[in-house]
């Protein structure tokens, strides 16, 4: 039998709490689209972990600026998406996205999920979870 946790399993999040979180992905989108990937390391907690299908790999700084630069590729792209926190204590959120992206005519419908750390009152960016890749 399984059932999703509910207050009595610890952390219940406020609506200050999850729009903190929300607040900074709109940061951290906006880094994005300025393809500002020095900004965006200045908001990780490396190492950095990328997962995928079958593997796992620690990033350090340098591998993170190398294929978040690559990823976010020369041309202009654009993402809309859905964010949902599912907080695991008041310092640790995983967060699932549904996000469509667009670059020139192309779309992509994907979801994938980051895990946030909370250090010195601040969140930080630390695993990334994405099918596919």
């Amino acid at each position: 039998m399984t059932s999703a946790p509910g207050v009595g399993a610890g952390f219940a999040p406020t609506g200050e709490d999850v729009a903190g979180v929300l607040a900074w992905f709109a940061q951290w989108d906006a880094l994005a689209v300025a393809k500002d990937v020095e900004g965006m390391a200045d908001l990780a907690l490396f190492p950095v972990n990328a997962v995928t299908e079958g593997s796992a790999q620690a990033w350090d700084r340098e591998r993170f600026l190398r294929d978040m630069a690559a990823s976010l590729g020369d041309g202009e792209v654009g993402m809309e998406s859905v964010r949902t926190p599912h907080f695991v204590s008041a310092d640790l959120v995983f967060v699932i996205t549904d996000a469509t992206i667009t670059a020139g005519d192309f779309s992509q419908v994907v979801r994938y999920g980051d895990l946030l750390v909370k250090r010195d009152g601040e969140w930080l960016f630390q695993t990334m979870v994405q099918g596919g890749w």
